[in-house]
């Protein structure tokens, strides 16, 4: 993973409502509306669609068309590669 990659998914996660939708989708282990986030952590739907788009744009979640709707997974294989770099840090 290049070091713009890893910038990119650091400032992702730098901030505390969109760890707390990256915790939500851990516990469902499947996927999540927007809608069931609003509802999880009680946040207005403008808020929740910010935090979704810059997940996205990290690729950490991956959107689905769902009739109408839009649905969302979370992208283990970023998610493994970025854990994966930052472990290259280490020693």
């Amino acid at each position: 993973m290049d070091n713009k990659k890893i910038e990119k998914i650091s400032r992702a996660l730098s901030d505390a409502s969109r760890i707390a939708i990256l915790q939500e989708f851990k516990k469902k282990k499947d996927c999540l509306y927007c809608a069931e986030i609003n509802d999880l952590l009680d946040m207005t739907q403008p808020s929740v669609s910010h935090h979704i788009k810059q997940l996205v744009d990290a690729d950490l979640l991956l959107p689905k068309k769902e009739g109408r709707n839009l649905k969302y997974v979370l992208n283990q294989q970023v998610l493994s590669d970025y854990i994966a770099s930052l472990n290259e840090l280490k020693d």
